[in-house]
């Protein structure tokens, strides 16, 4: 499979959330089955800002925390279920094995990851992996496909018109 990325430009948190509204649509008409996302940055880059509008986008109306602390939050919809996962304050890949992951992983879950590197190959592989990364006062978003169901998401979302004022360039 050859790699495919967009790039995005996020100059404020309601771009980061329009993002998590657009991925979250991409993700629903890029079909059916389980999704694993990978989402990659500093503290405070907005992975959990993209997350709970994702979640927002697909049905969630409770509260949305952040697993910083419970490590684990899972949200039950109709079509599926949703497991947020921030591995941020584990040490080892070890620990990440005795949280079970691949126990929630169902035909139709969606796996929502920050910090995946500290899980190493006990994580299941992404389809799609979002990078946020600082620049000055905005920030960079760039999505690589990692499976085919990440291409078709990938394409759906390139194909989102919300997101054309985000887009800097293509590879």
């Amino acid at each position: 499979m050859s790699e495919r990325a967009i790039e995005l430009k996020l100059r404020d948190t309601g771009a980061t959330e329009n993002l998590g509204t657009a991925l979250a649509q991409a993700f629903v008409a890029a079909g059916r089955g389980k999704a694993v996302l990978h989402l990659r940055g500093e503290l405070g880059a907005g992975k959990t800002t993209c997350v709970r509008s994702l979640l927002r986008a697909l049905g969630v109306g409770g509260p949305i925390r952040s697993p910083t602390y419970t490590l684990i939050e899972v949200y039950a919809l109709a079509a599926r279920s949703c497991v947020h996962v921030d591995l941020y304050r584990l040490r080892s890949a070890a620990e990440v094995e005795d949280l079970g992951l691949r126990d929630y992983l169902d035909a139709e879950s969606l796996l929502l990851v920050e910090w995946p590197e500290k899980g190493g190959t006990a994580l299941p592989a992404a389809d799609l992996e979002l990078a946020l990364d600082y620049a000055n006062e905005a920030r960079v978003a760039r999505l690589t496909a990692r499976s085919r169901l990440g291409l078709r998401w990938l394409d759906k979302l390139g194909a989102d018109t919300s997101l054309a004022a985000y887009v800097p360039n293509l590879t």
